[in-house]
Formats: structure tokens, C-alpha cells, sequence
């Protein structure tokens, strides 16, 4: 499917599932730029940027099930609630297994850092971290833990140094 199609009619499904959640459609747009941008400073495969893409638009479809389910909107009941929604929403699309299974898998692990196994984990982790740090209002001391823990891209970096950092 044509990636530029593909991500259009993920990010419209996304919007009607949030509805009028702007805060939450904010957030994951913001997400999906700073990780599609990051992916493409760091020359990820397109293969890999679309999943990228993707999950990075879909990271926190979870959200809606966690606070009905449990009340709650922290990451492990996000990890667990967003891949099944994110599979619903993705069944309309003519896609691989493998891309499925590796969006679904970015989705159920985005807060679990010690899982990150490649670049898009990777990326995607810093961009949520980046839009995150912002939207938490985020102490000078703890942006500086976040860096030396868990940032290792070069743009990564590069973004968070300017704009927390300069």
C-alpha cells in the first residue's frame, strides 16, 4: 500500500476513534511528526519508517480502554489495551503480518524501554519522550536523566538538546 495513503487513512481513523479527544489527537500527532522526522534523519528503510509511522500515530490507542477498563491511563494498561484496538483498526488495510505484528508490538511496548530491539522502537521512544517533556512540564534535572538514559539517536539528541537544553 502507498505510504503516504496508508498513514492518511491511519491518522483519520485514529481522529474518529479519539472523537473529540483533541488532547489525545494532539499528542499523537505530535508523536508521529517528531518520530516520522527522526526516522528520516536517521535513514531508517521505508519499510521500517512506514511501521513507524504508524505505530507512532497509534502508540497511545489504548488510552480509552485503560481509563473505561481500570480507571486508569498508565503505560502497562496502554501496553495492554492498544494492540488489539490497533489490530481492529488496521483490518481494513491490506497489510502484512509482519508489519501488523511489528506495529502492534511498538504499541504494547512503548513504555517498556528495556524491550526497545531496533531503530523504530527506538524512535518512537524519543519522539513520545520529546512531546512528553513538553506537555508534563518535565524539571530540567529529570530532562537531563531522560537523555543520558534513554536517548541515542543522533536527531533525537540534536531535537531535545534544542529544544530543552539551549
Amino acid at each position: 500500500m502507498n505510504t503516504n495513503t496508508l498513514v492518511k487513512d491511519v491518522i483519520f481513523k485514529m481522529i474518529k476513534y479519539f472523537g473529540n479527544d483533541v488532547r489525545r489527537i494532539n499528542h499523537a500527532m505530535k508523536v508521529y511528526g517528531f518520530a516520522k522526522t527522526i526516522g528520516e534523519f536517521e535513514a531508517i528503510s521505508n519499510e521500517k519508517l512506514q511501521i513507524l509511522e504508524v505505530a507512532a500515530i497509534l502508540h497511545d490507542i489504548g488510552i480509552k480502554e485503560s481509563e473505561r477498563k481500570y480507571n486508569l491511563s498508565s503505560g502497562t494498561y496502554q501496553e495492554i489495551e492498544g494492540p488489539p484496538i490497533a489490530l481492529e483498526l488496521l483490518s481494513d488495510f491490506k497489510l502484512e503480518s509482519e508489519f501488523i505484528d511489528r506495529v502492534c508490538y511498538l504499541i504494547g511496548n512503548h513504555h517498556t524501554y528495556s524491550r526497545i530491539d531496533y531503530i523504530d522502537f527506538q524512535i518512537l521512544v524519543e519522539a513520545d519522550l520529546l512531546v512528553n517533556i513538553f506537555e508534563d512540564s518535565l524539571s530540567e534535572q529529570t530532562i537531563n536523566h531522560l537523555k543520558e538514559k534513554y536517548f541515542k539517536t543522533r536527531s533525537g539528541i540534536l531535537f531535545l538538546e534544542g529544544m530543552y537544553q539551549s
